[in-house]
């Protein structure tokens, strides 16, 4: 009762009594922000970013304070706040902005957004004390590490535990339909016309499908923030090449940046009171044609936005680290994503040799919560201007931002796997565009999307020129060409043609590891009938067999269960071999065939981060290779080129030039002996691309292909997935575009290359709809399959529908 009585007297705030919330909701209709009173006692605490709880619906539910505003667009009467959970300011004004145009560009609710963005709370590492907030241009920062460490467990509140990933129409609340459909019983309600968008904002067309890509060289695009209020963002051309020569005016840093003079002293005693910061080396930048160029436009503060083909044998992350060091000195902050903790840890370490200690946090998810949140907070208080992580890094809240930088954009880990399904390379992109700062989009490889922004005039070219090239490159020759074929003909079935071995044998004598690349893992992966070739299936379920040793029984990848008594279907005959050879099968054939030399594995089981620069062979999956001291491998051997050219994907050549490029980049020079051998035919484009070391030539190649066929990135497109049933709900429901396509359907079951659900037992019968519209359209689809997935929503439809806008699998 008391209780009660308590709530009866809340007083509203004098100033800024209302507060717009996004309230952790999935439902698709609900995806708005709702005003709540603030109450006199909560009107410190109740700031912008907070996290916070509402009454809504009957349920008391998380959600976050986007905004404070004098009055409200709703006539009835507001409720309160229910508590200000903590006054951390987790949710950065940036940031919020950011979630907004991401879930319009994806069709997605801003409230999966933030639970990407924002990790769990954990309530013992933010009540720590935390040291005043420097400014960029201040002392150096203390480290995360140096907060009071506490050895209590590691809890994180259930009420902020991130839950699974939504799809449209899934998990709908009957309370919820109910309060969308009576807004007057509604414990919060919808903010006035013009600010259902929230903090950010309804991003303008030029925002919605793409960074810069929509609107052509010259044009600008606009962030609307509300009525009366708007933000004009550059998209046109980037910096030219010949201003990245320039020096900045009047900039002695820049005269020293230019001439790679090594360390450059930033501190008191020259003004800026950073301390010491590592100049670029000799040898890196300055092997680019604009490469110091860019580094004075970051340091000048300009939006310089480039493509960057690294070198072989490259130190990419200490010449990330030099980028970030020179925005840094600008008095700007930068956040870098890569792939995996491997490359993560290389840029913790480049980072910290070039900026010192301080600097910078390094975000991973394997650090455990306590850590990781300590860590997060270090951003979001602005206490250190360099953010390094994996994919969830790409929400890093940064002060001042001026340099986002993806390293390896084609891995296929950077596609976050939960709603709405953001590609990290897009969101750092999108985000690029509405702060207006720098983008460094590097790799060894290049992909369709990273040609596009350099065709559309977005971004700039960083290569070096060809003699430099030729300096730095390995050898590299095939198998399958004419010359080799007449030497040894039965280089075109041999899986280690005779090139291949020689190749090896020579670098081993000179006592280099040599390293294979192998595409699948385990043992033999794939196994097939002795006599007639037909593949071997369970009888059980129908998944593909395989073997995990010489003496194992064959294994269903699906089910599990072992087929000891298998015999083919086709001609009755017991004996099985070889489809496909694993990498632990190819270590025990070179083990057998290079005795006396140590024989290494790297793939899922043990990931090896570096191997002894003397004679031994590494047989790795892609992803998987480690790098060798000493200079590099000796000799490196692709094999089984077919398993990654022939499988039935949109992007299997763009993936298997990625995967030949990173193995290639860790040989020695030519110059020093270093050879590259793949088994392949020299006239394949892959092949050529990387006989010649040339990424840009097939990533042109590529694109114009799918502009020819109208495929991503040229053309945007959607996978909509579910019953037959539900799937033409959704479809009859939406507004689509003007020139939309619609392909389809194809069968969505059983899950792409995985076993069906219920341990075997057939699942419901899926579909699967493409849709495809030019990319001027792009927000046009997403907004209106939004707003079919908010009317089935609305409707309590029954059956799930899974919408992705850009998916990776289109086949």
């Amino acid at each position: 009762m008391g209780t009660k009585g308590a709530r009866s007297e809340r007083e509203p705030a004098e100033r800024l009594p209302v507060a717009r919330v996004c309230v952790d909701v999935a439902l698709p209709h609900l995806d708005r922000p709702f005003d709540y009173l603030v109450a006199a006692a909560d009107d410190e605490a109740a700031q912008p970013g907070v996290r916070v709880k509402v009454r809504f619906a009957g349920q008391l539910m998380s959600g976050f304070l986007l905004e404070r505003v004098e009055s409200s667009g709703h006539g009835g009467k507001l409720s309160y706040l229910e508590k200000v959970v903590s006054a951390e300011r987790v949710l950065d004004p940036e940031i919020a902005r950011l979630a907004r145009a991401v879930a319009d560009r994806y069709a997605g609710n801003l409230a999966d957004v933030l639970r990407l963005a924002v990790p769990p709370r954990h309530a013992r590492v933010e009540t720590q004390a935390a040291p005043a907030k420097p400014t960029i241009a201040e002392a150096t920062p203390a480290t995360p590490d140096s907060e009071p460490h506490t050895t209590e467990p590691h809890t994180t509140e259930p009420d902020t535990a991130e839950p699974a990933a939504s799809v449209a129409g899934e998990n709908e609340a009957e309370d919820l339909a109910s309060a969308e459909a009576e807004p007057e019983a509604e414990a919060g309600t919808e903010g006035g016309p013009g600010t259902e968008a929230g903090p950010g904002t309804e991003a303008g067309p030029g925002t919605e499908a793409g960074p810069g890509t929509e609107a052509g060289p010259g044009t600008e695009a606009r962030s609307e923030a509300g009525p009366g209020a708007a933000t004009r963002i550059k998209a046109g051309p980037g910096i030219e090449a010949e201003t990245w020569t320039e020096a900045g005016p009047g900039t002695a840093a820049a005269a020293r940046l230019g001439a790679g003079l090594g360390p450059l002293l930033v501190g008191p005693a020259a003004g800026g009171g950073l301390g010491e910061i590592r100049g670029p080396a000799p040898g890196g930048w300055d092997s680019y044609a604009t490469g110091l160029g860019y580094l004075r436009a970051l340091e000048d503060g300009r939006a310089a936005r480039a493509v960057w083909s690294g070198l072989p044998g490259e130190d990419w992350a200490a010449r990330i680290a030099e980028a970030a060091a020179a925005t840094v000195r600008g008095g700007r902050g930068v956040v870098i994503v890569v792939a995996d903790a491997r490359d993560l840890d290389r840029v913790d370490r480049a980072l910290g040799a070039v900026l010192g200690e301080g600097r910078h946090v390094a975000l991973n998810a394997a650090l455990g919560p306590a850590e990781r949140y300590r860590r997060f907070l270090a951003a979001s208080r602005h206490r250190v201007p360099v953010v390094a992580g994996t994919r969830a890094a790409m929400w890093a809240p940064v002060e001042k931002l001026g340099l986002v930088v993806i390293w390896d954009d084609g891995d296929d880990v950077l596609a976050e796997p939960r709603a709405p399904y953001p590609h990290a390379r897009e969101v750092l992109l999108t985000r690029a565009q509405l702060a207006d700062c720098g983008v460094l989009v590097g790799g060894f490889a290049r992909t369709g999307e990273a040609q596009l922004l350099l065709e559309t005039g977005w971004a700039k070219e960083i290569v070096a020129e060809r003699a430099v090239l030729r300096r730095r490159s390995p050898a590299i020759a095939p198998t399958g060409d004419d010359p080799q074929l007449a030497r040894d003909p039965g280089a075109v079935s041999a899986r280690l043609p005779s090139l291949a071995w020689q190749t090896a044998r020579q670098a081993l004598q000179n006592d280099a590891p040599v390293l294979v690349q192998v595409p699948r893992r385990g043992y033999l992966p794939s196994v097939a009938c002795a006599e007639c070739r037909t593949p071997a299936r369970c009888p059980h379920c129908a998944g593909p067999l395989g073997l995990q040793g010489a003496r194992d029984v064959p294994i269903c990848h699906w089910c599990g269960r072992g087929s000891a008594a298998y015999s083919c279907p086709a001609c009755g005959e017991r004996r099985l071999r070889a489809s496909v050879t694993g990498a632990r099968r190819t270590a025990e054939e070179l083990g057998r065939a290079f005795p006396g030399v140590p024989v290494r594995t790297s793939g899922k089981d043990e990931v090896l981060v570096t191997v002894p620069g003397v004679a031994s062979v590494v047989v790795s999956t892609p992803g998987a290779e480690p790098a060798a001291e000493g200079g590099g491998y000796g000799a490196v051997l692709l094999l089984d080129a077919w398993a990654l050219l022939s499988r039935s994907d949109l992007r299997a050549a763009e993936e298997t030039m990625r995967r030949w490029l990173n193995a290639a980049a860790l040989a020695q020079p030519a110059n020093k002996g270093g050879k590259v051998v793949v088994v392949a035919d020299g006239s394949l484009a892959p092949v050529q691309a990387l006989l010649r070391w040339d990424p840009g030539w097939f990533a042109a190649r590529e694109l114009a292909e799918r502009r020819e066929l109208g495929f991503p990135p040229a053309a945007r497109m959607a996978s909509v997935t579910g019953t037959a049933a539900a799937v033409a709900d959704l479809l009859a429901h939406a507004s689509l575009p003007d020139g939309a396509e619609v392909l389809g359907p194809v069968p969505a079951t059983p899950a792409r290359g995985g076993p069906p659900a219920n341990g075997g037992e057939a699942p419901e019968e899926q579909e699967r709809m493409l849709l495809r519209v030019s990319r001027s359209k792009a927000g046009d689809l997403a907004r209106a399959l939004h707003e079919a997935a908010a009317m089935r929503s609305t409707r309590k439809a029954a059956q799930p529908v899974r919408i992705q806008v850009d998916p990776a699998d289109l086949f």
